[in-house]
């Protein structure tokens, strides 16, 4: 079991990959792109330490609440500044016959053990890594998922194909609402304070 610094969880959302899926946003990047629609996940600081267990738990539920969850999908933030524990959670997604896709800012050549431990561990229960800083002076217009051309997709297994990247999409983004009356939206290439 390892602690992670979460900024957020979805359990069932369309709109960060392909199908249904379990959604976990990081807190905390080294990197500092301009534009970035996650902004407030940059800072490392202490958002909602969860155990990685904590999180597989929610996982299997979510599993048996959602039938059609397809996958699990780590962003944030860096997934790759915590990549020990999110391995042991894409571990347990891959063995209930779930996806995993990981975005990084860091290109996969990058991602090693010296500099992010756990990383290969990670990469090998990862069925999709998307790789690369977001350019705003590149804006994406025609791959589902990413913000801009520099991005690449790494078919890490054969659980998709590169037909996912443009396939057409039922939903792009979604909002919900707290019982506290808070509304926030996810899957949006745009920053959204309400």
């Amino acid at each position: 079991m390892t602690w992670l610094n979460i900024a957020h969880i979805v359990e069932a959302t369309e709109a960060e990959g392909p199908g249904l899926r379990f959604v976990v946003w990081v807190q905390g990047c080294l990197k500092r792109c301009r534009g970035c629609c996650n902004g407030d996940l940059l800072k490392i600081k202490p958002a909602q330490i969860m155990s990685s267990q904590d999180i597989i738990d929610q996982v299997q539920l979510a599993k048996q609440q959602y039938p059609l969850l397809e996958g699990v999908t780590f962003l944030g933030g860096e997934p790759f500044l915590q990549a020990q524990g999110l391995a042991e959670i894409a571990k347990f997604a891959q063995q209930i016959g779930l996806s995993v896709m990981v975005f990084t800012g860091y290109l996969l050549e990058e991602l090693n053990e010296q500099q992010f431990l756990g990383s290969l561990k990670l990469l090998t229960y990862t069925d999709v890594l998307i790789d690369g800083e977001f350019d705003q002076n590149q804006q994406e217009m025609e791959r589902n998922w990413v913000g801009s051309r520099n991005q690449k997709f790494h078919y890490l297994s054969n659980f998709y194909s590169n037909k996912i990247e443009k396939h057409a999409l039922n939903v792009t983004n979604e909002w919900r609402v707290d019982l506290q009356g808070q509304v926030k939206g996810n899957g949006l290439p745009f920053k959204v304070n309400m």
